[in-house]
């Protein structure tokens, strides 16, 4: 199974493709977890990632399909955060075989309210925001340490990371509903309904 989940920064879709990845016992493969990754060791390529990242552009197709094709096994995963242009999309295809694209559609205005209201856990990865609030403030309930804000989770950054999705990505859709493997789903819902509702729409291609 190879699907690929859509939607605007902020659109939980990185909450389900991680919860998705577990439950159907997938590889989560997340484009900004390989790129902070790559800014953590410091390497050539993080130098180069970095003023994009700041800024909510997006990387050049060249980096991200470097990153993408060392970490991209034969079968069974779920890609985040790729492709985010049509160019992109078009280079996947020429390496694999996409069986469906989910994508976690949002509004704009909760998409800023929600990136505002995120906060990390540094140590285990968990996100906190709007739809999963922590028992303690500022302290991840599965492991206890301090979360944190991203320094590009601020109003200005995101407004921009929108301009680009809906100028570069959106394009997408219309690209995978002419294969037929595009499906929707609503991303304001709950993240247990959301989850739900994906898994309704993964069963169609078993």
């Amino acid at each position: 199974m190879k699907l690929i989940i859509l939607g605007k920064p902020s659109s939980g879709k990185g909450t389900q493709a991680k919860l998705l990845a577990e439950k159907l016992n997938l590889k989560h493969i997340s484009t900004g977890d390989l790129l902070r990754e790559e800014l953590k060791l410091k390497t050539p390529l993080a130098k180069k990632v970095e003023s994009y990242m700041k800024a909510g552009s997006l990387v050049p197709d060249s980096w991200i399909l470097e990153l993408i094709k060392n970490n991209l096994p034969e079968d069974n995963y779920i890609l985040d955060g790729f492709p985010r242009s049509l160019s992109q999309a078009e280079s996947l295809a020429k390496i694999t075989k996409i069986n469906l694209v989910l994508d976690l559609f949002c509004e704009d205005d909760l998409i800023i309210k929600r990136t505002i209201r995120r906060r990390i856990c540094p140590n285990c990865g968990a996100i906190y925001g709007s739809t999963l609030i922590p028992k303690v403030k500022d302290i991840c309930d599965k492991c206890g340490s301090g979360l944190y804000q991203r320094p590009d989770d601020n109003e200005k950054t995101i407004k921009n990371r929108l301009q680009v999705y809906n100028n570069d990505t959106s394009p997408l859709i219309d690209y995978y509903k002419k294969r037929n493997i595009y499906s929707k789903v609503d991303g304001s819902l709950s993240i247990k309904e959301v989850q739900s509702l994906a898994l309704k729409k993964i069963t169609t291609i078993k």
